[in-house]
């Protein structure tokens, strides 16, 4: 049976509870709310399975990946679908040809007051929701079932995640049925707590005294795409920008433990299909983004990518890409942890997230200064 005695070595993708034939491992959450496999000693058989079917390690499947992947500058040729997409809007190209020829779509979405979630979409209208950042690990629950019972009726399928989670699909799949399964992955900086997110969500509806309404983790149209400004719209009317949540993760101090081990931070990606900001994007060609509305980085890893993009490119505006000009840090090494990331998580788990905000945060550090000047006002008797 599968034992995780380091949090670092598993990535939370499923794939072990969704082929255990005895249904003996449930996801449990840890203090931060990222998942672990919980095994049922009473069910388990010692079949090995759950062992076998694990992608989390340097020898993941990459048996049909291209010796060298191909680099593209995108971006669709429709500037509505730009506006309203992350990037560039390459992934609404690949994913529209999958659902014009009858196929479904698995990527993030929302449930129970945005809470990140896997979906399944078969229209264009509900595979909008997966448009844009979510910078939370998304909860996959059964979606690798799912997806199976759809290769297994011949559909055609499209599965968008997180690197860690297209390789456990991968493996969960197998590859009699690989070949009508699309596999997207994306360039991860790592995923932050989904406790923390949830606080925090609750957090700023307390101090506004509004229930939240909508969320934009990235607002392209206020900021333009390089920003990274946080948009909360509340029910009683009021919009505000954050940076808050932003702070937190790029300081690396709730991600996941795994994020700092994670095997898939170079070219040989464990997906058909990579997509990224394209940061960098002035060394191709200074004119590609100049009105900042967004361009996306396409890496082509496999001939299934290759083909399905020849199916697609007449939709999008393509740049091919020199390697050199575009290896971002997390296509070279995974993000390095906070030193305090356990001091964190011990606080959020003993004193709960509006301590370890102020503590951590960049509000904190404001909220520090404020404190220490009426302290001297008050004994100033100003």
């Amino acid at each position: 049976m599968i034992q995780i005695t380091n949090p670092s070595d598993c990535c939370g993708c499923t794939a072990c509870a969704n082929i255990c034939p005895h249904n003996a491992i449930t996801m449990e959450p840890d203090a931060l709310g990222f998942l672990y496999p919980h095994i049922d000693t009473n069910k388990c058989i010692n079949c090995g399975l759950c062992e076998k079917i694990c992608a989390f390690k340097t020898s993941y499947d990459t048996s049909l990946n291209l010796s060298t992947p191909r680099a593209f500058a995108v971006r669709h040729k429709d500037m509505s679908e730009v506006e309203t997409s992350r990037s560039g809007a390459a992934f609404i190209a690949l994913s529209d040809y999958v659902l014009e020829k009858g196929g479904v779509v698995y990527g993030a979405g929302y449930t129970n007051h945005f809470h990140v979630i896997h979906k399944r979409a078969t229209t264009k209208k509900e595979r909008n929701e997966f448009k844009g950042s979510k910078y939370v690990q998304s909860d996959l629950d059964s979606i690798f079932q799912q997806v199976k019972q759809d290769l297994k009726k011949g559909l055609l399928v499209m599965f968008s995640g997180t690197p860690c989670q297209t390789a456990g699909l991968n493996s969960y799949v197998g590859k009699k049925l690989r070949e009508n399964l699309f596999l997207i992955d994306i360039v991860c900086h790592g995923v932050p707590g989904p406790y923390i997110w949830r606080d925090y969500l609750s957090f700023l509806e307390k101090k506004y005294k509004s229930p939240i309404i909508q969320v934009d983790f990235r607002n392209k149209i206020k900021f333009g795409w390089a920003a990274h400004f946080e948009t909360y719209t509340f029910n009683n009317g009021v919009e505000k920008d954050k940076h808050g949540y932003t702070y937190l993760f790029y300081k690396h101090i709730m991600l996941r433990k795994s994020c700092e081990k994670c095997p898939y931070t170079n070219l040989q990606r464990p997906s058909d299909i990579t997509l990224a900001d394209f940061w960098g994007w002035e060394k191709t060609n200074p004119s590609l983004n100049k009105d900042n509305k967004g361009i996306s980085l396409l890496f082509l890893n496999t001939q299934k990518g290759q083909d399905l993009f020849n199916l697609i490119k007449n939709k999008l505006y393509t740049t091919q890409v020199e390697l050199k000009n575009c290896l971002q840090g997390n296509l070279k090494r995974p993000s390095k942890a906070d030193p305090s990331r356990d001091k964190f998580e011990n606080d959020y788990s003993h004193k709960g997230f509006k301590y370890v905000y102020y503590k951590y945060g960049e509000d904190g550090l404001k909220y520090k200064a404020y404190a220490i000047w009426k302290k001297i006002k008050n004994k100033l008797h100003i």
